[in-house]
């Protein structure tokens, strides 16, 4: 198979779909590898690493898009990239189609086979592909809030951990997942006040034996999260439903009952965001206000930390290239029923029910187009 790594062109985003050794393992499986040059200069990767690993460098994305079998990719693909997709050839990126109309569209408009990190599943439930990045951007979460914070980026010029007299900044965070649970770490580890939300006791109970009496946990509803919002110098929101949309956990009211110069940073952006305010903000123009509320939104906070996020996505997401390389996406599938929980479309077919149901558009069962 040939494989082609493109170059990412979202915004500010330095992240590479392969990193040299993955290059080296799937060459190793006999599969060629067409590499955009520059790909990973913004990882730390230069043309030279890819390859002494194997690979062809390729100047033209435009032929690399005509040529491989296999488009690996970190984000989901701009509408530039879109139309340079064709039928059959397969996309194996994050997605995120619930909350973006018209890149589902688009794809079910050029028949490939698109297959979401987000989605894949293991055998806990888990989302393998999606942890190390949730990861990242929960680390990341107090860092660029605590920097919002300061005056001069808009906030109330509070520093997160305080000073002896002076008190820490309080820190909510909703959902105590992958996401909240590391942003906990970081939060707590900042001296800050830390008080986690989540509708799970199971996911209560395990940040209560984590953290013991560094944060306080508090069972969600509606008039809990109220309470905490109007408290809260920090609102970090993490929430997840794989696939789906967030949920909008806090409204616009709630927004304009919080202090002045509080900030939000809405984690779960990439799936709509569970703030009502939230929109979608890029690394260059990463903040804006709305009822004296500063937010950042930043739809691949990861891709601050280009060379960290690109290791740890190549970690959980190589096994998966190369089992689609060798065996072809609809042999990979049928042996695996966990990536096959990663395809969203294919052949103009939508084959994830939360994506379906998103847009109103039929639903298709994955198991009825590999037995087609």
């Amino acid at each position: 198979m040939l494989i082609g790594v493109p170059k990412e062109i979202k915004d500010n985003e330095f992240r590479v779909g392969l990193i040299p050794s993955s290059v080296a393992e799937l060459v190793h499986h006999g599969h060629k590898v067409w590499v955009e040059t520059n790909a990973g200069v913004g990882a730390g990767l230069s043309d030279a690493d890819y390859a002494g690993a194997g690979a062809e460098i390729v100047d033209n994305p435009d032929i690399l898009f005509a040529k491989a079998d296999m488009i690996v990719k970190v984000k989901e693909p701009l509408a530039v990239e879109r139309k340079k997709l064709r039928q059959g050839q397969i996309l194996f990126t994050y997605l995120h189609l619930a909350p973006d109309a018209d890149q589902t569209h688009d794809l079910v408009a050029s028949g490939a086979v698109c297959i979401a990190y987000e989605t894949v599943t293991s055998a806990t439930g888990a989302l393998p592909l999606l942890t190390p990045m949730s990861e990242v951007a929960g680390r990341l979460a107090p860092q660029v809030g605590a920097h919002s914070l300061e005056k001069a980026q808009g906030g109330r010029g509070i520093l997160l951990g305080g000073v002896p007299g002076v008190p820490a900044a309080e820190v909510v965070i909703l959902g105590g997942g992958v996401s909240g649970t590391h942003a906990a770490t970081i939060a707590v580890g900042m001296g800050a006040k830390v008080t986690v939300v989540d509708r799970s006791a199971e996911a209560l109970k395990r940040l209560a034996a984590q953290f013991g009496t560094s944060i306080s946990t508090v069972f969600s509803t509606r008039s809990a999260i109220e309470e905490l919002v109007k408290r809260a110098d920090l609102l970090i929101g993490t929430v997840l439903v794989p696939g789906a949309a967030a949920p909008k956990l806090v409204s616009r009211d709630m927004v304009r009952s919080m202090k002045p110069g509080a900030v939000i940073v809405d984690v779960a952006i990439d799936q709509g965001g569970c703030i009502e305010t939230s929109k979608a903000t890029t690394h260059s123009n990463p903040t804006y206000v709305v009822d004296g509320v500063v937010h950042y939104c930043v739809a691949n906070m990861p891709g601050a930390v280009a060379r960290t996020s690109t290791f740890a996505l190549n970690n959980v997401t190589l096994p998966f290239a190369v089992a689609l390389a060798d065996k072809g996406w609809k042999q990979a599938l049928r042996d695996d029923p966990h990536l096959r929980n990663g395809l969203n479309v294919v052949d103009g077919k939508i084959t994830c029910r939360p994506v379906a149901e998103a847009h109103n558009l039929a639903y298709v069962s994955t198991e009825s187009v590999l037995q087609a």
